[in-house]
């Protein structure tokens, strides 16, 4: 047999498998992104502390002596919240300087802190990215990127008119009795705490506007900004794209709207009705002037806390129903606090359908989302929860007080409202602690909660089995 030669080939190895080698870097675990909720928090802290720390220092204060830094906190967060309730009156205690710093608080306030920080940056001509976008957008509740930066530029230009109208029309009644510069102060400090719904005012000893209960070139001008600032500039602007045809409005504005003008009526006529014969508050003003200030006192409490009567002298029935009024507040994305008449509104239509037997709730001939229903009855019974806790602590920490004043008071803090029955000076530094923080709750609590919900909300990948509860 012939014997095959492979030649060469039969010299050949297969290569030896030798494991790779790869360089790989170490990539550093990324840091949890700041969430916009907590980021707002952050920034309406920062601008308290700015502001206390101005408002310790002795040039704030006429007497020129450092003010006690409790109550510099107090009037900082106060203003920052756009509140209104005070421990020191704002122009008996503080000077012009401090009153620059609280005014300066009120417009940051009610700007918001997105809103705020957006201004800054466009001021420096940084430019603002994505994140800050959805920032943004969150905060002043519009669902849009594309814009947002122009919806801030239109919105603080808006501020800026109706502010300056606003002043221009009280500086027309303060001119005959006041210096000019004395006159365009008070015109601007009353114009500007009006529209962000602070009530803040210079009327001095803590009287509020009762000096003015006859004045309605007073009080009219003030209840439009509390009104115009209190239903938020994308209802204002969606009113005016819609050629004021109310069927093209958005379900939104809508609901802001007709709750808003429900309210307002409804307010009137219970104050005029249960107020009209108290000799200490209405009772002694002739007719027209009993329904204006009816009329004043329901729009102002929906957040403003302005006042033109005494309301230590008011009946208890009434107390509670201004602290219902106090509760619902304004609208979402405005100057103004409470759980929003945007949920408030949401779930008044959910329970009339719900009555009704319809199996899909709405308004309007539109339907509400579920999480949207959802959200809104969280926002409302967190904020129940709250104001329970907070008045179950004020109820040990003042127990001299009676429990209605407290509970009015606990409400006007956390709706950022302001008004008060005259507790507010006279709490003890536990009363005041627990004021501080139900305003700063009260400012961020339904608006982080209704962040945070919608940052979470996720697609449901599955779901439970149904089962009947019984609700009769």
């Amino acid at each position: 047999m012939e014997q095959y030669d492979a030649g060469p080939l039969h010299r050949l190895r297969p290569p030896i498998a030798r494991p790779w080698r790869m360089l790989l870097p170490i990539v550093p675990k990324p840091r949890t992104a700041v969430s916009s909720s907590l980021l707002v928090v952050y920034g309406f802290a920062a601008m308290i502390a700015i502001g206390a720390i101005l408002l310790v220092l002795p040039i704030a204060s006429k007497t020129g002596e450092l003010t006690s830094p409790l109550d510099a906190v107090f009037t900082s967060v106060s203003a920052v919240c756009v509140t209104g309730l005070n421990v020191v009156d704002t122009a008996d205690h503080w000077s012009f300087f401090g009153q620059v710093v609280i005014l300066a608080l009120i417009q940051l306030g009610g700007f918001g802190f997105m809103t705020s920080a957006t201004l800054f940056l466009l001021a420096f001509g940084r430019r603002i990215g994505l994140r800050e976008k959805i920032l943004i957008s969150e905060s002043i509740g519009i669902t849009r990127l594309g814009g947002v930066v122009k919806v801030v530029g239109a919105m603080a230009l808006f501020t800026l008119l109706v502010e300056g109208a606003g002043a221009a029309l009280f500086y027309l009644y303060y001119s005959n009795s006041h210096p000019t510069e004395t006159s365009i102060w008070l015109s601007a400090f009353q114009s500007v705490s009006a529209f962000n719904n602070a009530g803040f005012d210079l009327s001095g000893g803590f009287q509020s506007l009762v000096i003015y209960q006859s004045q309605p070139s007073v009080l009219l001008p003030t209840a439009a900004l509390i009104v115009i600032g209190g239903i938020s500039f994308l209802v204002i602007n969606d009113v005016f794209r819609a050629r004021w045809r109310l069927s093209h409005l958005t379900l939104d504005s809508k609901l802001v709207l007709a709750a808003t003008l429900v309210l307002l009526i409804l307010g009137t006529g219970i104050i005029l009705l249960t107020e009209s014969q108290n000799g200490a508050t209405l009772g002694s003003l002739p007719f027209p002037d009993q329904v204006l200030n009816a009329f004043f006192l329901s729009v102002t409490a929906r957040t403003a806390g302005f006042t033109t009567v005494n309301l230590g002298l008011v009946a208890n029935y009434a107390l509670f129903f201004v602290a219902i009024l106090m509760f619902i507040g304004g609208a979402s994305g405005s100057t103004a606090g409470g759980i929003k008449v945007n949920n408030f509104g949401m779930l008044a239509a959910t329970i009339w359908s719900t009555v009704k037997g319809r199996e899909h709730v709405g308004a309007f001939g539109r339907e509400f989302s579920v999480p949207q229903v959802h959200r809104a009855l969280t926002v409302v019974l967190l904020s129940v929860g709250f104001i329970s806790l907070a008045l179950l602590l004020l109820s040990l920490t003042e127990a001299g007080v009676k429990f209605i004043e407290l509970l009015f008071e606990t409400v006007s803090a956390f709706s950022t409202v302001g008004l008060s029955t005259g507790v507010t000076p006279s709490l003890s530094v536990a009363g005041r602690i627990i004021i501080i923080v139900t305003m700063f709750v009260g400012r961020l609590g339904p608006l982080t909660v209704a962040l945070s919900l919608v940052q979470r909300q996720q697609i449901a990948k599955f779901r439970y089995p149904q089962e009947t509860v019984r609700t009769g």
